[in-house]
């Protein structure tokens, strides 16, 4: 059964893999906002056009979890941080990375948010740049 990649959906993706591909069809359906402050209110996250960023952290889960279910989140959150590092690595065309894990994250961070700011960048560009990391993340190492 595919997964429904939808905000109202209670299926949380665990592989990096499944991560892009739901934010691929996320920011296709909820747009690409270019701007500061976008979680700013309860239950925006799932609704509102988002940065890439944003959409990986709805599609592992942020503002979606059903209360009642269990969610193996250290799973869950371990594949949205490799998740982050591939796309990273895609939209610079280098391994983004550093020995300390905290900096890498950081580093992953901005390295899409610079991708994401630049003027013109639109929700169909968010989308192909997601889907060209979760190719390549269905063949990595981690």
């Amino acid at each position: 059964m595919p997964t429904r990649h939808t905000p109202e959906s209670i299926v949380i993706a665990d592989t990096p893999a499944a991560i892009l591909e739901w934010a691929a069809h996320h920011i296709e359906h909820v747009g690409l906002y270019q701007g500061p402050h976008l979680f700013a209110g309860p239950g925006r996250t799932a609704t509102l056009p988002c940065w890439p960023r944003g959409a990986l952290q709805v599609a592992a889960g942020h503002g979606r979890g059903a209360a009642g279910r269990t969610y193996d989140w250290d799973r869950i959150n371990h594949a949205r941080d490799q998740a982050f590092a591939i796309l990273a690595e895609t939209l610079t065309g280098h391994p983004v990375d550093t020995d300390d894990p905290a900096a890498a994250k950081a580093l992953h961070r901005e390295a899409i948010d610079r991708w994401s700011a630049e003027p013109g960048r639109t929700a169909a560009d968010a989308a192909r740049a997601f889907r060209t990391a979760a190719a390549r993340a269905e063949h990595a190492l981690f």
